[in-house]
């Protein structure tokens, strides 16, 4: 027999399906309902559960990656504050390196001119000793040639007292600060 043949067909020739059979709505209701007790008690539970496991996992999971952010904005800010502080580091050794190259500079300057002072003044001793010394040997050459010059006016040999008494005579009349820039 084939499945058709156990339908029931309304009076009216409709499907079975479109048509609406008390009886069999009552056995469908009952039977939705059971499988609502059933999936009440025991399904829906498991499946709260798993909800609530999933709904803890992904809590945590924000809770996890919240603080991983506010560690990481920390160590941000930390090796923000760590970049200041080298670049103030480095600002007070360049700072430091240009004051000491300065301070350098002026000591060498002063170190200098100190020098070239002590020089000018070695010099200015030295030209005035040659100069003292270039004086005197004049004097003597000129005493010597005054005492020749007498010594042939006069056709004779003078004394020593003669001669030092003529020299200085001789000296007196010499104009000797022209030689020695007003030394005398």
């Amino acid at each position: 027999m084939s499945v058709a043949a156990h339908i029931p067909v309304a009076a009216s020739g409709n499907s079975w399906l479109i048509t609406p059979n008390v009886g069999l709505m009552v056995w469908v209701l009952v039977v939705f309902l059971i499988c609502l007790a059933v999936l009440a008690k025991w399904v829906f539970p498991i499946i709260g559960q798993v909800l609530d496991r999933r709904a803890e996992a992904i809590n945590d999971s924000i809770d996890t990656a919240a603080k991983l952010r506010e560690e990481a904005e920390g160590v941000l800010g930390e090796y923000r504050e760590r970049l200041a502080q080298a670049r103030e580091q480095a600002e007070e050794i360049i700072a430091r390196a240009r004051q000491t190259g300065e301070a350098h500079q002026r000591e060498v300057v002063a170190t200098a001119r100190q020098e070239r002072e002590r020089l000018l003044e070695q010099t200015r001793r030295d030209v005035q000793d040659e100069t003292a010394r270039a004086i005197e040997e004049i004097r003597r050459e000129v005493a010597d040639l005054t005492v020749q010059a007498t010594e042939k006016l006069t056709s004779r040999v003078l004394t020593e007292d003669d001669q030092t008494r003529l020299v200085q005579e001789a000296l007196a009349d010499l104009d000797f600060s022209t030689l020695g820039g007003g030394t005398k």
